[in-house]
This record gives C-alpha cells, sequence and structure tokens, in this order.
C-alpha cells in the first residue's frame, strides 16, 4: 500500500515563530513528531512518504501517488486539515484522521473516511489489519493508555532535518494534575508513562545520528510527572551528552513544583536543559483554585520562578485569562506579575473550552456554552476563545485582551522584560555559539538593528549592549528572545493585539 501521510499547516500562533523563522533561515519550527511515529508502526513492506505543509506544498502528484493518506493534526492545523480532506476527496484518495483535532472535532468531519481516536499503540494492530483487508470501520476509539516500551522511534529519514529550528522526541505521556481546563489527562491519562532508559537513550542516538545538532523539544505534557524515573534518566543522558560533547539543548514543558525541588534542577541543567515552559496560568488565587491548579498555590508563585532562572533554566509561562474569579484587575495583575518576574515568552491566552474537559462538562451544565463556536486552536487570539459566557463582559474581556498583547510586546517592555530576566538567570553552562547560531546572530543585527522600526532598533541596541557589559554568559539566551521578540512584535504589537490570519 502507498501511504502519504501528511502534516497541515498550522495558522499563525504564538508558537509558530513565522517570523522569528526568517531570520535563523528555517521553514517550520518543530517537526511532526506524532506522523513520524506513526509512519514507524506502519508495515515495512507499504511505501511511505511525509508532506509537512508547512515545509513544502502538497501537490496533485502527491494525492495521485497515494492510496491512503494519513492526517494528523492539532485545532491549530483545522483550516489546513478541512482542504486537504477536500483534495483527497477530489482525488477519490482515502483518508484517515487522527491526533488532537480529530480526537475533540471528529463528528465535525463526515468525509474522512476512517477516524483512529486514541493512543495509536493501542489502536493500529486492529485498525491496520482492517486496513490491508479493505474491511476497516469508519471509527476505531480506544482509551486504552498502553505501554510506551513498544512505541518505535520516529522514522527521521521522511523529513529534512535542515527545515526545522529544533527537533522533537517523547519521553513519557500523562500528568499527575487534573486542571479542569486541559484535555490532557483525558488523552494521556493521570499516571505518567515513561520509555525505558536504553529505549530513549538511542531515540538520542538516532537523531544525533540522522547529522541534527542543535535544540531538542521533549514535548512530554509534563516531563517531570514521574520524578523517580526522571531523576533516573538524566544521568544517563548526562553520560551520553558527555561522550559527545553536547551537541544537543533541551527543552520541556512542566509544573511550576519543578522550583521544590533542587536537586532536579541541577541535574536537568548538566544533561543540557536550559528552558521550560510552566503552566502559571495566573497569579489570581482564588482562579487557581477554581481551576484545579493546587500545584501552583504550594508556594509563592513568583518565588518559585525565580528559584527555577537562578538554577539555570530559562522560564517561558503559560497565562490564562478569563476564570470565573477573575476581577476587573486582573489584566494590570498578569502584566505585573510577568514583567517583575522577567518572563519574557509569555503566552497570555483567553481561556477556551475543548470538549472533553471538566470545564465543558460544568459549563455545559450551567448553560454557558456558546453554540456554532469552532475554536482556532490559538487561544492568542482573542476571536479564537472564549467560546462560553464568562462573568466578566466578554468584549470588554477581549478589548482589554488586545491592549495587554500589545502592552507586553511594544520594544521597551519587551527589552524590559529581557533586562529583568537576566538579572534573575544564572546559567550554569555557558553557551558556545555554534556557526549556525553565529550567522543568525549577524542575521539578527540586520533585522533587528537595522532594518527594524526605529523604537524597536534602539531598544535591541541597547539590549545587546547591556548583555554584553553585564551578563556575557547569556549572550546566546538574550539574542534568542531578541529574535523570538520580532515576531511576538509582528503578532501583537504592530497590529494593536488585533492581528490578522493569513490564509493560504
Amino acid at each position: 500500500m502507498k501511504v502519504l501521510l501528511v502534516y497541515p499547516k498550522v495558522m499563525e500562533t504564538f508558537w509558530s515563530f513565522v517570523h522569528a523563522l526568517k531570520i535563523v533561515r528555517k521553514k517550520s519550527a518543530f517537526p511532526p513528531l506524532g506522523l513520524l511515529t506513526v509512519a514507524s508502526m506502519l508495515p515495512d513492506s507499504w511505501e511511505k512518504r511525509l508532506v509537512d505543509i508547512n515545509v513544502e506544498p502538497l501537490t496533485d502528484e502527491h494525492l495521485r501517488w497515494a492510496e491512503c493518506v494519513f492526517i494528523s493534526a492539532m485545532v491549530a492545523q483545522r483550516q489546513s486539515t478541512e482542504e486537504v480532506i477536500r483534495r483527497c476527496k477530489s482525488h477519490r484518495v482515502k483518508t484517515v484522521g487522527g491526533g488532537p483535532l480529530f480526537m475533540c472535532y471528529g463528528h465535525e468531519f463526515p468525509d474522512v473516511d476512517h477516524l483512529v481516536l486514541g493512543e495509536a499503540e493501542a489502536i493500529f494492530p486492529e485498525f491496520l489489519i482492517d486496513l490491508e483487508k479493505g474491511e476497516a470501520r469508519r471509527e476505531y476509539y480506544s482509551k486504552e493508555h498502553p505501554d510506551l516500551s513498544n512505541t518505535p522511534p520516529p522514522s527521521w529519514h521522511l523529513i529534512k532535518l535542515s527545515n526545522y529550528a529544533t527537533m522533537s522526541i517523547q519521553y513519557s505521556r500523562g500528568c499527575p494534575y487534573d486542571c479542569e481546563f486541559c484535555d490532557i489527562i483525558v488523552m494521556n491519562g493521570r499516571r505518567p508513562r515513561t520509555k525505558g532508559l536504553s529505549q530513549f537513550i538511542s531515540e538520542l542516538e538516532a537523531l544525533y545520528n540522522a547529522g541534527w545538532r542543535g535544540s531538542v523539544f521533549i514535548v512530554d505534557d509534563n516531563f517531570i510527572g514521574n520524578r523517580r524515573h526522571v531523576k533516573e534518566l538524566l544521568p544517563e543522558v548526562i553520560r551520553w551528552q558527555r561522550e559527545r560533547n553536547y551537541p544537543f539543548t533541551f527543552f520541556t514543558e512542566a509544573s511550576v513544583d519543578l522550583a521544590s525541588d533542587i536537586d532536579l534542577m541541577k541535574l536537568m541543567v548538566e544533561a543540557g536543559f536550559d528552558k521550560v515552559f510552566l503552566g502559571i496560568e495566573t497569579p489570581e488565587e482564588e482562579s487557581l483554585k477554581e481551576c484545579g491548579k493546587h500545584q501552583n498555590l504550594r508556594q509563592n508563585l513568583s518565588h518559585s520562578v525565580r528559584t527555577i532562572l537562578s538554577n539555570g533554566l530559562a522560564v517561558m509561562g503559560g497565562f490564562i485569562i478569563g476564570f470565573d474569579h477573575d476581577k476587573p484587575d486582573i489584566f494590570e495583575k498578569q502584566y505585573r506579575f510577568i514583567q517583575e518576574n522577567g518572563i519574557v515568552t509569555a503566552m497570555v491566552g483567553l481561556l477556551s473550552v475543548i470538549p472533553t474537559t471538566r470545564l465543558y462538562k460544568r459549563l455545559e451544565r450551567e448553560g454557558r456554552l456558546l453554540s456554532n463556536f469552532k475554536p482556532s486552536g490559538d487561544n492568542t487570539h482573542a476571536d479564537g476563545a472564549l467560546n462560553f459566557i464568562p462573568k466578566l463582559d466578554r468584549e470588554w474581556l477581549i478589548e482589554n485582551y488586545r491592549k495587554l498583547m500589545a502592552k507586553l510586546y511594544e520594544p521597551k517592555t519587551y527589552y524590559d522584560r529581557i533586562k529583568r530576566f537576566l538579572e534573575f538567570y544564572r546559567p550554569r553552562m555557558t553557551k558556545k555559539p555554534k556557526l549556525e547560531e553565529f550567522e543568525a546572530f549577524l542575521r539578527s543585527l540586520w533585522f533587528l538593528g537595522i532594518k527594524d522600526r526605529a523604537q524597536a532598533r534602539l531598544h535591541y541596541w541597547k539590549s545587546l549592549w547591556n548583555t554584553l557589559l553585564n551578563h556575557r554568559s547569556a549572550l546566546v539566551e538574550a539574542i534568542t528572545y531578541a529574535v523570538y521578540g520580532y515576531h511576538f512584535r509582528k503578532m501583537f504589537w504592530e497590529t494593536g493585539g488585533k492581528r490578522q490570519i493569513a490564509v493560504e
């Protein structure tokens, strides 16, 4: 069988980094890890090709070649997914849909021939047998959360690694916490499952042998969800990195209670981790209680962020506005918290209700869900969230949200945040810029120091000078954040928070 694996276009979002990619000369931020792993689960006798629409167009020739098209997508890829399905139908090619988009909204895609809902390891054996026989059902669904020991490594040969700014791998699935708005435990369960030590190290080796050197995103729902296993893994990663002169730097997602474990942070930094994304959500304690984010209430949030920074991990933060217990001063509280704690990469979004969550069920009982509302998957776009009736006025929330985003990412505010970050950040390992990073730095001088708007240029040069004088050990981080800022300004500041989504 000839199988074409298609990864739809990701809309311009906070994490797409489309504008920053121009500076580093990459086509996409991250590879389609899910599809690359699915490809490894297909029979060896099948012919396989992969098209990531974020780096190359899906052509009619691709569709004429294929006997079946596998589509994996997130909600932020919905628009492109609909177009892919339409084209497949016009070419009379069977389609198979999987991933978060279809898990939540599969019923809204009647033209997809087969839906595979749940973790592939639990479903694929039966589905692939039926598909090969020509007897596949419309829907395959499993709530099972299988052991990861049989998960194969990604098929890296199907993509051109140089198209991407960062590679991705997975160590674990699941999260021990039960936040009301989150669908992670629905998809991946509350018991974090991990890959074996040798299994994970072999995946690092495979990526290394494929030629990759640089940043690697460990995509786990909560990397520290199973701390015992992580503390067993990290010494092995440290040994592997040392033997190869540290070819990779890592970043991942974790819960805020990472700040309570100094030994774990030290191990992560020694293994090559340089930043971590935290679901901070809000400085409003009553809102944290409301959504069940109890792990964020165990110690002062500002103290937690600064502790992590001082131990050598840069903090990227996720924030949400729109909880029932938010008060009218929530925008000022969020702004002060982000600025005062030097959280340069601050993803502030309006609350969006996902159908599989406890929040959805509660708001459904309360009659507060908005009908015929399709979330865009981008909660940093004001029109793509708040798919329910909030306690505060909806239009007031949207208008003040736009003002907040424009304020957070205007040049002075943004570079002030970099300066604050450098005051708290204590890198444990000084990075030596690689040739590719040095070339990106030279291009950043042109884009940010010469070509950018006058106001932005001024603050860029002041920030660079401050870093060279006072924080030289964090030069790579400061330049990276300056490049990120170029993307965020294009999204938020230059549009006053009212950004337009390009249709391609």
